[in-house]
């Protein structure tokens, strides 16, 4: 099984990475975006920068088409994401391809959704929420608790 862990790099990525035992022992990359934390990782793992769309249409659609790029070369089985922009893409191919997207909504998102917790809600296999309070925006996703 081949795991892709994408997430927008900042707190997004640092959520990701306390589920390393999550992946452990499995083949895995990351996707993110050039910032810094995303590049103290890159060099110590497979990580693909793509660039973050801020909300900017031709920024996205340049995101879609390097996240399509990485997605046919890797070919992983589910994708794992806590979010937020820049991982969107990424968890969208992967839905179209007919793979599994785990999607985990923002710790720091405790009293109203994130917008790509909103997208995201309608396409992950598994959502999950961080924060009870979240199940009344999310009533099918399931509580796990806090990744920190």
């Amino acid at each position: 099984m081949k795991l892709c862990l994408a997430a927008s790099a900042g707190g997004h990525l640092t959520e990701l990475l306390q589920l390393q035992q999550a992946w452990n022992g499995k083949q895995h990359y990351f996707v993110s975006d050039r910032r810094s934390n995303a590049v103290a990782l890159a060099k110590k793992e497979r990580v693909y920068f793509v660039r973050c769309p801020r909300r900017n249409p031709l920024a996205f659609l340049l995101n879609v088409f390097q996240s399509l790029k990485i997605f046919m070369m890797e070919k992983p089985d589910v994708v794992i994401s806590t979010g937020a922009d820049t991982a969107i893409a990424t968890c969208l191919i992967a839905k179209l391809f007919g793979k599994r997207v785990i999607f985990i909504e923002s710790f720091c998102r405790i009293r109203e959704p994130s917008l790509s917790g909103k997208i995201m809600y309608r396409f992950a296999d598994l959502f999950l929420v961080q924060w009870r309070d979240n199940l009344k925006f999310f009533p099918k996703a399931e509580f796990r608790g806090s990744v920190f």
